[in-house]
């Protein structure tokens, strides 16, 4: 079923593609665009993740830089049967994840230090087990290429309002045809990669609320970070609107209402079906049933380096204070590796 859908999709963005292809150069047009769609296609399969962690200057932790963190994450994967995804943390302010990769055996989530640094133990093992409940569900791949071609449908759409209106191309339609490229493509694009979004992050919650084995933390956590995301700004994916649906909450605004062009279902929807998931199991599991890292004694543990610590040719700079999270970063970001 999910290769059916994968499949389904990229067959009618690469369609749209083409379609807006025709509307700019006709015929020709549409060859060149199915040629592009298809080395796009092609592309973002092997490499649409790194693409998008790159876009979030997203730099990878282990279990040396970020204990806890990467600990978390080790553990939820064990529970859930999931072989161990590469760990990224985003130095970025607004709380909020995500997850992406082609398969389990090729997946990245993703964190920022204000989700880190916000939510509770609990809550951040709830909103990183939403993360591999995605990874799980296959829904990494899907929803990272969709990512990608909305954006480059997006992109072609102003191609055509530069370049669609010469009279001496062979643009079918005129300048309708113009139109339709700039704008109907580019919206259906839009709509079709979020009502992907929206019908996956339920089933992602119920599945991650399993995983964690507490539903009221994930719950307590979607609360936090919609409360938060109003009002924190995220430049990064303000300048890459496609990659707002990999979010567990639309880092772009704090959208209030379940409707058709909103990215994410209704925050206050998905803590109710949380509330009554946790009825279900007798109130919920105790907090104490979340997986947590191994302690290690002060004595062994290595000295902080990486996003999570200043590497000791730093150590002048000025830090705020360690917390349980570890310190924060202070030097430049670093693309993904």
């Amino acid at each position: 079923m999910n290769v059916m859908r994968t499949a389904m999709l990229l067959a009618f963005m690469t369609a749209l593609f083409m379609g807006v292809g025709y509307l700019i150069g006709g015929s020709g047009g549409m060859t060149i665009a199915f040629l592009i769609a298809a080395g796009m296609n092609l592309f973002s399969y092997w490499n649409a993740d790194k693409m998008v962690l790159r876009m979030h200057h997203a730099v990878e932790v282990d279990e040396r830089n970020a204990p806890e963190y990467y600990g978390i994450v080790r553990d939820l994967a064990q529970r859930a049967g999931l072989p161990m995804p590469k760990v990224y943390l985003i130095d970025n302010p607004q709380p909020n994840a995500f997850a992406t990769g082609r398969n389990p055996q090729n997946a990245a989530v993703a964190a920022t230090t204000g989700l880190l640094d916000r939510l509770s133990y609990d809550e951040v093992a709830g909103v990183m087990a939403h993360e591999l409940a995605h990874v799980q569900n296959r829904d990494t791949l899907t929803m990272t290429i969709t990512a990608t071609l909305a954006g480059a449908i997006s992109m072609l759409g102003n191609f055509a309002f530069f370049f669609g209106g010469n009279r001496d191309n062979n643009n079918p339609l005129g300048f309708i045809g113009v139109l339709v490229a700039m704008i109907v493509a580019p919206l259906a694009a839009m709509l079709v990669q979020m009502a992907i979004s929206r019908t996956r992050e339920y089933s992602a919650d119920r599945r991650g609320a399993e995983i964690c084995g507490n539903p009221l933390s994930l719950a307590s956590a979607l609360d936090k970070i919609a409360r938060n995301v109003e009002r924190i700004h995220n430049p990064d994916a303000e300048r890459n609107p496609a990659s707002a649906p990999l979010f567990i909450i639309n880092p772009l605004s704090g959208e209030r209402m379940d409707n058709l062009f909103s990215t994410h279902p209704n925050t206050e929807n998905r803590i109710a079906a949380l509330q009554q998931m946790a009825g279900s199991m007798g109130g919920g599991m105790s907090s104490r049933t979340a997986p947590r890292a191994p302690e290690t004694p002060a004595a062994e543990r290595p000295a902080p380096s990486g996003p999570w610590g200043a590497p000791s040719t730093q150590a002048k700079k000025p830090t705020r204070p360690a917390g349980k999270w570890g310190r924060n970063p202070t030097g430049p970001k670093g693309p993904a590796s």
